[in-house]
C-alpha cells in the first residue's frame, strides 16, 4: 500500500510537472462590452510578446460577455493564445448557465488544458459549498466534458485554515491564490498563504495557481476605497514566485482590471470606466510594468535569471504626496502606508550607478548587473518630476524624465495610482 501510493503520488508529481511554468493574465471580461475583434487580437499580441500564455477570463454573467467570449477564442485561435474561464462567482450564478458556458467553446483549440481536461477557475464561489462544485463537474462530465477546477476560495487566506479548505472542497482540483497583496498591514507580503495551500492540494491533480501583481488601490463610490502596501510588490512578488513558490501556473492579476489600479494592459479608450475611475485611471500609464513581466516571465519558464541584454530602469511614482487634501473622492483606508517616493527598478547588463532625481532630492546607488532596486523620496517643492540616468565608469549611458508631476496642491481627487515610465539605452 505504502509503494502504491508513493507510485500515486509521484505520477501526480510528474503530471503536474509536464504542465507546469505556465503565465496567464486575469482578464476583465466585463470590460471587453465594447471590443471589437481587433482589440481581442492586439490584447492578445500583446500579451504574447512578453512570453504571456493565455487570459483567464473573468466572467460575471450570462450576458453580453459570452458573445464577446466567442470573438475571444476566435481570435486566441489565429494566435495559438490559450483561454480558461475563471467564473466571478461574486455575482449570481446558475449551475445550468456556467455548464452551458464552458460546454459552448469546449472544442476550441484555445482552450487550455490541465492533464488533458478543460482548466475552470473562478474568483470566490465557496458559499456555493461543495455540492454545487461537484454537481457542476458532474454535469459537464455528463457532456464528454472533463474539467481541471482550480478555484480562487477568496474567504480562505489564513494558512492555518488550508487543509480546512481542502477537506472542506474534496471536489476541487487544485486551487488559485488570489491574494497578491498584504492585507491591510504596512508591510510586505510573505509566502505564508501560498505554501501552505500549495502543499494542502499536493496530493491532487490540478495546478497550484498563484496571483503576482503589482499594485493594489480603488477609489469608486460604492464599490469600496483603499489601498494596500504595494510599493514594492512587483518585484519581491515575482521574486516569491521564481524563488520560494515555484508555483504550477503564475495569474497575473491583471491585464485590465482598471479600478483596481493592477492592469499592466494598455488603457483602451473603448472600455467604460465609470464615472470615477477616470480621475485615477486616465493617464496613468502601466505598460512599462511589462517590461518587468518579460524578464520575470522568462526566469520563471527557465528556472534561471535571464540574460538582460539592455540597460533600463523602470520607474514608477504617485503624483500627489499621501498626506495631501484632495477636493473630491474619499481618502482609502491604509493611506498611510505607501511612501512618497519614486521607487526604480533597474535591470541591468553590467554594474552601473543609477541617479534618481526629483527636485531638491537625489540618490545615486550601486546597481549590480541584473535586477536591483533603488527610490528617491518626493521633494517640499510643487510641481517637480524624476530625472533618472544610468552611468557607467563616470559616462552617462542613458538618461530620461517621467511624464506626471508631482504635485504638493491642486488634487481633485484622492489617487493613489501610480504613473509608470522607464528609460532605455
Amino acid at each position: 500500500m505504502i509503494a502504491l501510493t508513493a507510485a500515486i503520488l509521484t505520477s501526480l508529481a510528474l503530471a503536474r510537472a509536464s504542465s507546469a511554468q505556465n503565465v496567464f493574465a486575469h482578464f476583465m471580461a466585463q470590460n471587453s462590452y465594447s471590443y471589437t475583434p481587433s482589440d481581442w487580437t492586439n490584447d492578445m499580441k500583446t500579451a504574447q510578446s512578453i512570453g504571456i500564455d493565455g487570459f483567464a477570463l473573468n466572467i460575471a454573467a450570462n450576458d453580453y460577455e459570452v458573445g464577446q467570449i466567442v470573438t475571444a477564442f476566435a481570435a486566441a485561435e489565429a494566435l495559438n493564445f490559450k483561454l480558461f474561464y475563471s467564473f466571478d462567482m461574486s455575482y449570481s450564478w446558475q449551475q445550468s448557465d456556467m455548464v452551458d458556458i464552458v460546454a459552448n467553446q469546449s472544442s476550441s483549440s484555445s482552450n487550455f488544458l490541465w492533464n488533458g481536461n478543460l482548466l475552470v477557475s473562478s474568483y470566490e464561489g465557496e458559499s456555493y459549498g461543495d455540492s454545487f462544485w461537484s454537481g457542476f463537474k458532474s454535469a459537464l462530465a455528463s457532456k464528454g466534458i472533463n474539467i481541471t477546477l482550480a478555484p480562487a476560495f477568496t474567504s480562505y487566506r489564513d494558512p492555518t485554515q488550508a487543509s480546512t479548505m481542502a477537506s472542506t472542497f474534496p471536489s476541487i482540483d487544485g486551487f488559485f491564490n488570489w491574494w497578491s497583496w498584504p492585507a491591510d498591514v504596512d508591510a510586505n507580503l510573505t509566502t505564508a498563504t501560498d505554501l501552505a495551500y500549495q502543499s494542502a492540494i499536493s496530493s491532487r491533480s490540478g495546478p497550484y495557481i498563484m496571483a503576482v501583481s503589482p499594485w493594489q488601490f480603488k477609489n469608486i463610490d460604492g464599490a469600496g476605497d483603499w489601498v494596500e502596501y504595494s510599493d514594492t510588490l512587483w518585484d519581491y512578488r515575482w521574486q516569491q514566485a521564481v524563488n520560494d513558490v515555484k508555483p504550477d501556473i503564475v495569474e497575473i492579476v491583471t491585464w485590465n482590471d482598471y479600478g483596481e489600479s493592477h492592469y499592466i494592459g494598455d488603457i483602451n479608450p473603448v472600455v467604460d470606466l465609470g464615472t470615477q475611475a477616470p480621475f485615477y485611471v486616465d493617464g496613468f500609464d502601466h505598460s512599462k510594468w511589462r517590461d518587468v513581466a518579460n524578464y520575470y516571465i522568462q526566469y520563471f519558464k527557465n528556472g534561471s535569471a535571464p540574460t538582460i541584454t539592455t540597460d533600463e530602469v523602470v520607474f514608477w511614482y504617485r503624483a500627489y504626496p499621501k498626506g495631501i487634501n484632495c477636493s473630491s473622492g474619499s481618502l482609502p483606508r491604509n493611506a498611510d502606508f505607501p511612501e512618497d517616493a519614486v521607487f526604480a527598478l533597474a535591470m541591468l547588463t553590467q554594474a552601473a550607478t543609477v541617479t534618481l532625481s526629483i527636485g531638491s532630492n537625489t540618490v545615486n546607488y550601486s546597481a549590480p548587473a541584473g535586477i536591483s532596486m533603488g527610490s528617491v523620496p518626493f521633494p517640499t517643492e510643487d510641481q517637480q518630476i524624476p530625472y533618472i540616468e544610468i552611468s557607467r565608469n563616470g559616462n552617462k549611458v542613458v538618461d530620461g524624465y517621467g511624464s506626471m508631476y508631482v504635485n504638493q496642491t491642486g488634487c481633485t481627487y484622492y489617487n493613489f495610482n501610480p504613473w509608470v515610465g522607464s528609460i532605455s539605452a
